[in-house]
């Protein structure tokens, strides 16, 4: 009997997603059969539609028909490739074509792998157990090589990675971007006191209390480096952000943690910087960051525990 997908995927709690894509209706209901019950099945009789449910639905394999009317599979291959947010997706090409040719220019514009048609059930379900298994060990990987090893969130890769997909799509939809630039006071003098594996808790518990305090699924928390955090908060403007930045302080203050060499308080506390800028022309991302992190050094200068902020002009 043969074995279900789920016992063999990486994550079998979650079904990986795959997308199948032919002009005849026919073959996209057999292949439907075949793996409906081990993934979310996705369909699409046409390239362009194809082209349109990977950006929204973020696939895990793609079954691509190469002829098709209008945009053929060879242009939607050339089409995802070409962009950053899909060139990473695995397509299949399932075709009637014999030729070597069409199987090597299907290789070249990135396709993994070309399976023939009339199909063979039993080897299109071994290949795409196959091309599964890959990607998704391949997204751990990935995820694993974005989070810092410490603290379990994002680390400066990802922050780098995130602030620039953030800053493009507040620019396309002129909405403002908000930064938080976080740092533990007195943190140098807190692993003096207490020791590095006390620090090393320390920068855990404040980690994980960022992380609750931010709610939205497209908000990010990471760590920037040493005792320093970033939070990008896309689609916020500055009262929103400063809103979050003071609950941030409060719920680092009700964890209580003892902090003895602090000047400000018996217990950790943190001083935060907030900026927020609607994208323009004008402007580069990097111009954000410097903005929150002269907002952090005037909270630390002005006695540190506390929340500075500034609207940027976008002019």
């Amino acid at each position: 009997m043969e074995q279900s997908m789920e016992t063999w995927l990486p994550h079998p709690h979650n079904r990986p997603k795959l997308l199948i894509v032919d002009d005849q209706t026919i073959n996209i209901r057999v292949l439907h059969e075949l793996f409906r019950e081990d993934c979310d099945v996705f369909m699409a009789t046409s390239g362009e539609q194809a082209i349109t449910v990977c950006q929204t639905q973020s696939p895990d394999l793609i079954l691509l028909d190469v002829v098709m009317e209008g945009v053929d599979g060879h242009e939607v291959c050339r089409r995802l490739k070409a962009d950053p947010a899909t060139q990473d997706i695995p397509i299949i090409f399932i075709t009637a074509q014999q030729q070597e040719s069409d199987e090597v220019l299907g290789l070249e514009l990135g396709a993994v792998d070309f399976i023939s048609k009339p199909i063979n059930p039993i080897i299109v379900r071994a290949r795409v157990r196959t091309h599964l298994t890959l990607k998704l060990q391949n997204d751990l990987l990935r995820s694993m090589a974005l989070m810092d090893g410490l603290t379990g969130v994002a680390n400066r890769r990802k922050f780098n990675e995130d602030i620039l997909a953030d800053w493009r799509q507040c620019f396309r939809e002129q909405k403002p971007l908000s930064l938080i630039m976080v740092d533990v006071d007195f943190f140098k003098r807190y692993n003096d006191q207490y020791g590095h594996q006390a620090g090393d808790g320390c920068l855990k518990s404040v980690a994980q209390a960022l992380s609750e305090t931010v709610r939205r699924p497209y908000d990010l928390v990471a760590r920037y480096g040493g005792e320093e955090f970033a939070c990008i908060l896309p689609n916020t403007d500055l009262c929103g952000a400063v809103q979050l930045a003071e609950k941030m302080q409060e719920h680092i203050r009700a964890l209580g943690i003892e902090h003895s060499a602090s000047d400000v308080a018996r217990v950790v506390t943190l001083s935060l910087g907030v900026a927020t800028l609607t994208p323009t022309d004008d402007h580069e991302f990097h111009t954000l960051i410097e903005a929150a992190d002269k907002q952090l050094y005037e909270a630390k200068k002005a006695g540190r525990a506390r929340v500075c902020s500034s609207a940027m002009s976008s002019s």
